[in-house]
């Protein structure tokens, strides 16, 4: 039905207007009618009805939803024609296009007719125009799909794909269809992993939660050519496999690792005991060889631990940790068999092997200091700074040092390692544990010969540093440089068979002294079994001798000096070719 605006408006002859596009929210299709006595009102004073500002009763209340073709009515006011698209009708409605019969179009009298006449409404004639037909309606809406069941609620987010082959796969909807999703991890391979507590899991097929992949009831069957992901990295050691081989020439295994396959074999036994771990469910452990070779390949090449994970197929991280683990293995186990200050037998053997030596008596040893290269420390760096290395070198510099004390195989006895590079050899002295046992009284009747940056004591004994020398003193000088010679080349080779010494190390400088005193430990054990160096891993040291600033500490050491230089030259056997 009609309401009482509608039957009112019906009388008034219209002209019907089809606007193709659809209607702004500006329009005044959405505006509210007037009211009947506003209408009658307007009608006696010949003034145009304001309508109002609300929105007109629409069933959503939203222009949107009103279709494109939509019809609106019209009448004139005052006798004019102001139909068309340029002038808004006064008097919109907007009528549903299907179920309301449409007449022709209608041409209005020239005589303005009025609401009340009805009788002339039905005079007046159709025009013989050409009519516009009325717009054919549109088609039905499809149906709504049904309701999905609890179990389909995630398959919208999935298009069903059909490939060429004709294979049909489930596939996201915005993922291309080629993408699939991972297959779930088997059942054996989760008991592998310990029950999957820190392995990933692939989401499960069919699952609802978590944005796994859903909509098909049964399993997502794999991608091809897909691998599950494992948590234990592939790597390649063919470079290990090579050397551990038993046809390996010793030559080829003493080049890579500076010793022999029974040095190497020695060492691994006694280390077992304390390198050793068990295999776990997870993995197995790596073999003690392998632990040995890492450590003693790193120490040798002085590689970054890049390479050497390259060349055992490890990690770096394990790599780096197992070096520090069998240095300090070295450091606990070897260190008390092949590296003690000598027993009284010991001493005596090594006192007569220097005196026939250099002539002097008493030599239980010879001193020397040098310095390792490291990285820049990010606490008290000025104490690390190495003057006499930063001129020679035209670049910043920074070391440690290593105070050694060898016998006349070079085989150290004593060493001292980690004092910063920025003391002279005097400072690092009287640091160390050497210095400690003599203030004790434990070096009663021992010479150590050291250089000119250690100063003259009761039981160091140094060369004559002034310029003007007496030809005892050149004499003395010249047979303690004999005695000095043999720590220089011990650490030349030391520096030789471990090239980590030679170059800044990426150890951490807490962890510097393990690892040097592990090269040391090392070194003794070459020795012992008369291990060669090879021309190419001679090293010529540079470290430069500084003169102590009080050199003559003891007056009685002053006397004792001058007397076995007065001997040297008189009674012992010549060195200086010219006497």
């Amino acid at each position: 039905m009609l309401s009482r605006n509608q039957q009112e408006a019906s009388s008034i002859p219209t002209t019907v207007h089809k606007y193709s596009s659809p209607i702004p929210l500006h329009h005044p299709i959405n505006q509210q009618s007037p009211s009947t006595q506003e209408r009658k009102r307007a009608e006696k004073s010949g003034r145009r009805v304001k309508t109002g500002q609300r929105k007109a009763k629409d069933p959503k209340n939203r222009i949107e939803h009103m279709p494109a073709d939509v019809l609106i009515m019209g009448f004139p006011r005052n006798g004019e024609d102001n139909f068309g698209p340029s002038h808004v009708p006064t008097f919109p409605l907007s009528l549903p296009t299907e179920g309301f019969a449409l007449p022709t179009t209608w041409t209005p009298s020239t005589s303005s007719p009025t609401p009340s006449s009805a009788a002339d409404s039905k005079t007046a004639t159709a025009t013989t125009t050409p009519t516009r037909p009325p717009p054919s309606p549109p088609p039905p809406p499809p149906p709504p799909p049904p309701a999905p069941s609890p179990g389909d609620l995630l398959a919208s987010l999935f298009s069903f794909d059909a490939p060429e082959d004709g294979d049909q796969k489930w596939v996201r909807a915005d993922e291309p269809p080629q993408q699939k999703p991972v297959p779930a991890v088997p059942d054996e391979a989760k008991s592998k992993n310990g029950g999957g507590k820190r392995a990933r899991r692939a989401p499960a097929a069919g699952g609802g939660g978590g944005g796994g992949y859903s909509g098909s009831p049964g399993p997502v069957e794999p991608v091809a050519g897909s691998t599950r992901r494992l948590w234990v990295k592939d790597r390649k050691k063919e470079w290990w496999d090579n050397l551990s081989r038993p046809d390996v020439t010793d030559e080829e295994f003493r080049a890579a690792f500076r010793m022999s396959r029974a040095t190497f074999d020695m060492i691994c036994d006694e280390l077992d005991a304390a390198v050793t771990k068990k295999n776990t469910m997870l993995r197995e452990a790596v073999p003690v060889r392998q632990r040995v070779a890492v450590c003693i390949w790193r120490l040798a090449t002085g590689e970054p631990l890049r390479l050497v994970s390259n060349r055992f197929g490890l990690g770096i991280s394990t790599c780096h940790k197992l070096v520090l683990e069998v240095c300090a293995a070295i450091k606990d186990v070897l260190m008390p068999k092949f590296l003690q200050w000598p027993d009284e037998p010991q001493l005596g053997h090594i006192k007569r092997r220097f005196e026939s030596l250099s002539g002097i008596p008493n030599v239980a040893g010879s001193m020397y200091t040098t310095h390792v290269p490291i990285i820049a420390p990010k606490a008290r760096v000025a104490d690390y700074y190495n003057k006499r290395h930063t001129e020679r070198n035209q670049r910043t510099s920074y070391s440690i040092t290593v105070q050694g004390v060898v016998d006349d195989r070079g085989a150290f006895t004593d060493i001292c390692i980690g004092w910063p590079g920025s003391l002279p050899d005097d400072q690092v002295l009287e640091k160390s544990a050497l210095h400690q046992r003599a203030s004790r009284g434990l070096l009663r009747d021992v010479w150590i010969v050291g250089n000119s940056g250690h100063p003259l004591t009761d039981w160091v004994l140094v060369p004559y540093t002034q310029k003007n020398q007496t030809w005892a003193q050149h004499e003395f000088n010249e047979r303690v440089g004999a005695v000095q010679r043999v720590a220089r080349e011990a650490f030349a080779r030391l520096k030789g068979r471990w090239a980590c010494l030679q170059k800044r190390t990426e150890v951490k400088l807490q962890d510097l002294p393990v690892v040097l005193g592990a090269c040391c430990i090392l070194h003794n054990i070459c020795e012992s079994r008369e291990e060669p160096v090879t021309a190419a891993e001679r090293f010529e040291l540079f470290d430069d001798e500084m003169v102590a600033e009080n050199a003559v500490r003891s007056a009685t050491a002053q006397l004792a000096r001058e007397h076995i230089a007065h001997n040297l030259l008189h009674h012992g056997p010549a060195v200086t070719p010219f006497l």
